[in-house]
């Protein structure tokens, strides 16, 4: 590596806090590395849209290189960060180490199964493109499960699914799912009615989206319940088998189950040497330093950071407005100035329930349905980096709007289509509901499969 002459600012992270800090940074003088295991931003408000087949990956992700390619003081690094030594300044990679002068660490959060890690392999969280695209393949694979099964037992629950957590994720899932499974899909299936697909939402307190106002929440629940999602609050899971899952008075029979409801700090957190929370957060100083280590700054979903006695949530625009301020914190100490405090602005709370139904919080103001899903819509474009990406989602939005279709169905990876009783080629499964396209009383039979 080349002799630098200027202060090495390391950044841990290209989401929002790690992209927007370099970007902050690219008049100072500095030289900046940044690394991340992935050579992409990935706009994670929009995951379960990949998840429920109406965006690709590539329109809510942009190639960090590309982003930067115009900034001359900064290097993006590919590789993953196993250890931080705090006592030497230097970066641990699996190959090599970098020192730093300042280091940046918005590493964000992972899932927390709360102790039942086991299981992860039957309830996928939503933190990843790999995440999104695993939901969307068990997802849509149960309804190609589905039209096969001729056992009715089996059918309904290939035909079942369950999100667990109903925060702002959990429910903007589940609406997704519902308004897929009643509103998208009937017609494009021969022998299943997919309006028969049940939606469940679990929730272990007493109303979905307990971080918003109870009129909000109130709102949010009356939203899913018309798109057809069962919702459960005030239930907990105390276990996920196979092919079910069990509530403390309830057990539902589920082919699919996904995990919205914990996460927890990145493991390389707790190698600052810093305090963290309950959740894995580092506990940090007012000016988002670690504290002993004043060059050590973290930021974004991975910082415990109280202001006024409430912690800030971890949503993009904390990030954004972390990284900014400790660019601005690097800057003005190389020009000899003191340190100020951090102050967040709360632009305010959003979480999209289906189609044109939101809700919307900031400060006193409260709006829901679709002047709040056009608000929804307004500021995810607004924070998705680069013009074709904002262009090419506007697009797929339109198309879903309009057409009630969902323009990224392809299902990839390894299928999952084992069934009890298969049906046979040519051979009708017989459904107590019309058919969802029904104007004629003609029985539908399909043609028989080429050998």
């Amino acid at each position: 590596m080349r002799r630098r002459t200027a202060p090495h600012v390391v950044i841990l992270g290209g989401g929002f806090g790690g992209l927007y800090c370099a970007r902050a940074l690219r008049r100072a003088p500095v030289q900046i590395t940044l690394v991340d295991r992935r050579n992409y931003h990935l706009f994670q408000p929009l995951l379960y849209e990949v998840a429920t087949a109406t965006l690709s990956p590539a329109e809510i992700s942009a190639p960090l290189r590309y982003v930067l390619r115009r900034q001359r003081n900064v290097e993006v690094r590919m590789g993953e960060v196993v250890d931080v030594d705090v006592a030497r300044r230097a970066v641990v990679l699996p190959d090599s180490e970098i020192a730093y002068d300042y280091l940046v660490v918005s590493t964000g959060l992972e899932h927390s199964y709360f102790g039942h890690d086991e299981w992860a392999a039957r309830a996928p969280g939503l933190k990843s493109v790999a995440d999104a695209l695993e939901i969307k393949r068990r997802f849509l694979s149960a309804f190609e499960a589905a039209e096969w099964e001729a056992d009715p037992v089996a059918r309904q629950r290939r035909l079942t699914f369950v999100i667990v957590g109903a925060g702002p994720t959990g429910v903007e899932l589940a609406g997704a799912m519902a308004t897929v499974a009643h509103q998208v899909l009937p017609g494009d299936f021969r022998f299943v009615d997919t309006t028969r697909a049940r939606v469940i939402l679990v929730e272990g307190a007493g109303r979905v989206l307990p971080e918003f106002t109870e009129r909000l929440s109130r709102k949010a629940k009356e939203s899913l319940r018309r798109l057809g999602v069962e919702v459960r609050t005030g239930s907990l899971v105390t276990a996920i088998e196979p092919h079910a899952v069990v509530l403390e008075n309830e057990r539902i029979e589920a082919g699919t189950v996904v995990w919205a409801a914990g996460v927890r700090g990145s493991p390389l957190g707790a190698r600052l040497g810093a305090a963290v929370d309950g959740m894995g957060r580092v506990r940090v100083q007012a000016d988002c330093s670690v504290p002993a280590h004043r060059d050590v700054f973290v930021i974004g979903d991975l910082a415990h950071f109280e202001e006024r006695g409430r912690v800030i949530t971890g949503v993009a625009p904390a990030a954004i407005q972390m990284a900014r301020f400790v660019a601005r914190t690097i800057r003005d100490e190389l020009r000899g100035l003191p340190r100020m405090d951090f102050r967040y602005f709360d632009k305010g709370s959003l979480a999209t329930i289906g189609k044109a139904a939101a809700v919307a919080r900031a400060g006193r103001l409260e709006i829901s349905g679709f002047p709040a899903w056009i608000t929804w819509v307004f500021i995810h474009v607004l924070y998705l980096i680069g013009f074709r990406n904002r262009v090419s989602v506007m697009a797929h939005w339109a198309w879903a709007w309009l057409a009630s279709k969902r323009a990224a169905r392809w299902i990839m990876g390894d299928f999952d289509l084992q069934v009890v009783q298969p049906r046979g080629a040519g051979e009708g499964i017989e459904s107590s509901a019309p058919a969802p396209e029904a104007t004629s009383s003609r029985r539908r039979t399909a043609p028989a499969l080429p050998r």
